[in-house]
């Protein structure tokens, strides 16, 4: 795959941020990128650089997805979850944040809400000038 001097610079911003990047079997097209167990793909298709999925946390070569349970919260792959504590959740919405400000140096931010950490998956694309 060739990629845009300006996809390098914002991949190599998430690098210098400490985030590394990983390739799960099951998703091999997709770039992974996780930070203290949590994860989120990212599609490095055309003029993009666009999550395929909401960010979630690692569980084996999985990705485990917050939910709501009776319990509580948790994080959630097939049969497996691990209790999501006050102390993950923060990482988790840290997470998000960074994943966002790493990535939206002149692009366009598209259905998240930062401050709500169950909301939609993040996407991010290039602003068009069309003037």
């Amino acid at each position: 795959m060739d990629l845009r001097p300006d996809q390098i610079e914002r991949l190599e911003k998430l690098l210098r941020s400490g985030f590394r990047f990983v390739t799960l079997e099951r998703y091999e097209r997709l770039l992974g990128v996780e930070h203290e167990g949590f994860i989120i793909l990212l599609d490095l298709s055309e003029d993009n650089i666009r999550a395929f999925s909401q960010p979630g946390y690692r569980i084996g070569e999985g990705i485990g997805m917050l939910v709501e349970r009776e319990g509580g919260k948790a994080f959630v792959w097939h049969e497996q979850s691990v209790p999501a504590t006050a102390e993950m959740l923060d990482s988790y919405q840290r997470f998000r944040e960074e994943i966002e400000t790493a990535l939206k140096s002149g692009l366009e931010r598209n259905a998240v809400n930062a401050s709500d950490p169950t909301s939609g998956a993040l996407v991010v694309s290039r602003k068009q000038n069309n003037g």
